[in-house]
């Protein structure tokens, strides 16, 4: 491509290095293979009818991953003359097909790449997000994740968390794309910006100034110890007070644990049960174990935004109506199943399953027409059925 052949806007001088959408929609997001690749089918005049299937794992590990990213896959191909069957959002999935697409190939060939990504970032992201919660089952659970990623995908995000069952999130810009309202009270920018001395003075003009719905969780690790900044945050907001979040950078954490009942403590030895703590800064599963008994709340940030993608393939696995695969991937199309032990079964398609498995690929695309509704509660409720039943 030269200079004067390139697109408006590419290159240095586009003010963001984002993929606009209509690239996505017509296949120029897609791996330059793809493009070598319809060429020469097109030269040779070939067009195979095939059955394709997306996969992590052939067989089941015992490792379940949630399946998440199927909306924006579902949109993808909208319009495609193809056939797709794909497990539900929130399901969770070890070993198989998650979704299988049956069509002649040149029709959907450019949009593996894009496909693979909305299915694998999304998936990793939400799996991350249920072993977040599964970790505070009865604690509030937030996102706090998306400073760590490119804010074109933050919404992306943002619905993987609420697919988990998260119970809110930060970024504004994803919760709006999504229908909700984000999160989020104060930074320690806030704090500095008055000064050291100044915290109260803060704490006071943030309850002046922010709208009577917001929470008044004041932020209390800036400039002092823990202990003290929380003790004057109380006596300054009195009942309006509803809780204290701790952000302790862990070079000064030390037992954070202990830092958090040493604060529990100094609340209600001098009334104030109804403050709750709030705590957050890198943490993961096990640090939610571990304080889930002393604190009302977390926020969770990289340990979601920052996961590893699934590691998902498609492979064509019929051609014209024959079984076929390349070496280590299985022929034939295939369907899964959740019996009512757990367990994960793959099967072929054509034939009978387990008597008492229930079939985990359902109709989401006919003849490139969208056959499925999407909603994020109904996602995050499978999430956690599923996450109970196979003892996630």
């Amino acid at each position: 491509m030269t200079e004067d052949d390139a697109p408006a806007g590419a290159g240095d001088d586009a003010p963001f290095d984002i993929v606009p959408v209509d690239a996505i929609r017509d296949g120029r997001a897609t791996d330059a293979y793809f493009d070598r690749t319809v060429a020469t089918l097109e030269h040779a005049g070939k067009n195979p009818r095939v059955v394709a299937e997306v996969t992590a794992d052939q067989f089941p590990t015992g490792e379940f991953e949630v399946f998440a990213g199927v909306k924006d896959a579902a949109h993808l191909l909208t319009g495609i003359p193809v056939d797709v069957d794909a497990m539900r959002e929130g399901r969770l999935f070890d070993g198989g097909p998650v979704l299988r697409i049956e069509g002649d190939y040149l029709d959907f060939a450019r949009y593996e790449t894009s496909l693979l990504g909305f299915l694998s970032h999304a998936s990793g992201c939400a799996t991350n997000a249920v072993r977040a919660r599964r970790a505070a089952p009865d604690s509030q659970v937030l996102s706090f994740g998306a400073r760590h990623v490119h804010p074109s995908i933050a919404a992306m995000v943002e619905r993987s968390a609420f697919v988990a069952g998260l119970d809110g999130v930060s970024h504004v810009a994803g919760a709006e794309v999504l229908g909700r309202e984000a999160s989020g009270t104060m930074p320690h920018a806030l704090l500095i910006a008055f000064g050291r001395g100044n915290q109260e003075a803060a704490w006071a003009a943030f309850d002046e100034a922010v709208d009577e719905s917001v929470p008044r969780v004041a932020l209390c690790d800036t400039y002092s110890d823990e202990k003290d900044e929380t003790l004057r945050a109380a006596t300054v907001l009195g009942d309006a007070l509803d809780s204290v979040r701790l952000d302790t950078t862990s070079s000064r954490r030390g037992d954070f644990r202990h830092i958090v009942r040493e604060v529990r403590w100094e609340l209600d030895l001098r009334g104030y049960e109804h403050v709750g703590i709030f705590v957050s800064g890198g943490l993961g599963p096990a640090d939610l174990r571990e304080l889930r008994d002393d604190v009302a709340g977390f926020g969770v940030g990289g340990f979601v935004s920052n996961a590893d993608p699934v590691d998902f393939a498609l492979d064509i696995v019929e051609r014209d109506g024959e079984p076929c695969a390349k070496r280590g991937k299985l022929s034939g199309a295939k369907q899964v199943y959740r019996t009512r032990d757990g367990a994960h079964h793959v099967g072929l398609a054509d034939r009978p399953g387990p008597t008492d498995g229930e079939r985990l690929l359902e109709p989401l695309l006919r003849d490139g027409e969208l056959v499925r509704e999407f909603d994020i509660d109904d996602a995050a409720r499978r999430a956690a059925a599923d996450a109970e039943q196979v003892d996630f």
